[in-house]
């Protein structure tokens, strides 16, 4: 399948829909899910344009994983969790929902089962908070 460019990752990227932005470079946007399944659910969107990992152009790959560990990282720290989930979709059959590739950085805590995804929009001053924690986490690293 083609990529559609009216994703709405595509359209973050763009600016044409607002998001709690965490951190931007020349390569990809890092932004709070607005559905998270733990307080602290980040994305992170390369702003090359591609479906998934099936499709990604390697290069790309190479400048994304590193910030997807650094942001794991932060997220660790900035949310005292135990342990990070890093997930990562592809196609529908895979579970993907938004065909722009994207990783999910999503903080974990002992006995604590994540919330299902999709569910519940979080409220947008909860994400703006997570949002700087993050980002305050990130510039320590």
């Amino acid at each position: 399948m083609a990529y559609d460019s009216n994703n709405i990752f595509a359209k973050i990227l763009r600016g044409e829909i607002p998001s709690h932005k965490v951190y931007e470079d020349d390569d990809a946007i890092v932004f709070m899910d607005v559905m998270p399944q733990s307080p602290g659910h980040a994305l992170i969107v390369p702003k090359a344009a591609s479906r998934n990992l099936l499709d990604a152009d390697p290069s790309v790959l190479s400048k994304i994983v590193p910030l997807v560990q650094k942001v794991a990282v932060a997220a660790k720290s900035a949310f005292a969790a135990d342990g990070v989930s890093i997930a990562q979709f592809n196609e529908e059959a895979g579970g993907q929902t938004v065909f722009h590739l994207h990783f999910h950085v999503i903080p974990r805590y002992a006995g604590q089962s994540l919330i299902t995804h999709a569910r519940q929009m979080e409220d947008n001053a909860v994400l703006a908070a997570n949002a700087e924690k993050l980002k305050a986490a990130l510039s320590k690293s």
